[in-house]
């Protein structure tokens, strides 16, 4: 097991990767968070049914504690389930010295820590991700619900306490669950190290046949990365922003198909190839585009999500993103492997890519 930092201006909290980290929550209790009152474990349903009792072996015997389970995946990001959240924690007496135990994927993390930064004006909570995804999600602070009309729209910047990593929740995952969060790692890999990124394209190959100590390895070094962003720009006002590699148009994606019906990493696979073309044309990318998409589509990632939808929807939802300023619409483009950079694309400019990617589908 590893334990990691994350830093921020404000606060440090540590990341426990490997198996038994789980364990570490004894020592929270025991130490930082000596004072907690009360638990409350935001569990999503799918997680819980399969790991409840693991968890509940590890929870310090003597807090009282409570469970509430949430719809598996990105249907829990709901203000109908926001509100449940916090009228549950209402009802059961939670106070500003209890904390939340966000157990599931990213999305169940998400919600889980949108409801400890507003109950009571901000209460403590520590993220347990069960998924590859959330080796993203879970770290930085960045918590949410989703609104019918865009992703994340509705949340705030909250730190956890800590973050236990337990890979054992993992063995459990199924295959297109370990594919959509490789997708963060791969965008990881291309916005900070071009010798991460020939690892993955050399050792990967499918998605069954990951060794252990490899997968350690990918998680330690995506939460790295985002660790080492997140302490430069917290609240992404700057550099930060280079974590939405592939997520502008990958977002749009998501919000026109329905939270669910396409993984987020799926959606953003084809969101970094589109923003890969993007950066051929405006920045000057020398990038072995076709190659990598080969490598997407061996690996299953569907990269014609964009079929039977019409440019004009996806732009409107573009438009629509966090990091839409007035009437530009910025993107994460790359300079190069491991060289990010913010641009104003035109609407022509988007067209153009999203014309490549209907091309490159059909062929």
């Amino acid at each position: 097991m590893r334990e990691l930092l994350i830093e921020t201006p404000d606060q440090s909290y540590p990341v426990f990767v490997g198996e038994g980290a789980l364990n570490k929550l004894d020592e929270l209790f025991a130490g930082p968070l000596k004072k907690t009152t009360r638990l409350l474990i935001i569990a999503d349903e799918l997680v819980a049914s399969l790991h409840a009792e693991t968890l509940k072996r590890a929870l310090p015997p003597h807090l009282p504690t409570d469970w509430l389970t949430v719809p598996k995946g990105e249907t829990a990001k709901t203000f109908a389930s926001f509100e449940r959240c916090l009228t549950f924690a209402l009802e059961k007496g939670l106070d500003r010295k209890s904390c939340i135990l966000a157990f599931g994927g990213g999305a169940a993390g998400d919600l889980a820590g949108y409801v400890a930064s507003s109950y009571m004006r901000g209460i403590s909570f520590i993220q347990i991700p069960t998924t590859i995804l959330a080796h993203d999600s879970a770290v930085g602070g960045k918590v949410a619900i989703n609104h019918p009309l865009g992703k994340n729209m509705i949340g705030h910047f909250h730190q956890p306490e800590a973050v236990l990593f337990d890979t054992r929740f993992l063995h459990t995952l199924p295959e297109r669950e370990i594919r959509s969060g490789f997708a963060e790692i791969i965008k990881h890999a291309l916005i900070a190290d071009p010798d991460f990124l020939k690892e993955l394209m050399e050792n990967i190959t499918n998605f069954q046949h990951i060794s252990a100590d490899f997968l350690a390895y990918c998680l330690e070094k995506g939460i790295q990365i985002k660790g080492k962003i997140v302490k430069e720009d917290v609240k992404e006002h700057g550099v930060r922003a280079y974590l939405n590699f592939g997520h502008t148009y990958g977002h749009a994606l998501e919000a026109k198909l329905g939270y669910g019906k396409v993984t987020h990493g799926e959606a953003v696979a084809a969101g970094m190839v589109y923003a890969l073309r993007a950066s051929e044309r405006k920045e000057g990318l020398t990038f072995e585009l076709k190659r990598f998409m080969n490598w997407l589509a061996k690996l299953g990632y569907p990269l014609d999500l964009n079929n039977g939808l019409s440019f004009d929807e996806l732009y409107t939802l573009m438009e629509r993103d966090k990091k839409t300023i007035g009437e530009s619409i910025r993107f994460v483009l790359l300079q190069e492997v491991g060289r990010p950079v913010i641009a104003e694309m035109s609407r022509q400019e988007l067209q153009e890519v999203d014309q490549f990617m209907r091309e490159e589908a059909a062929v």
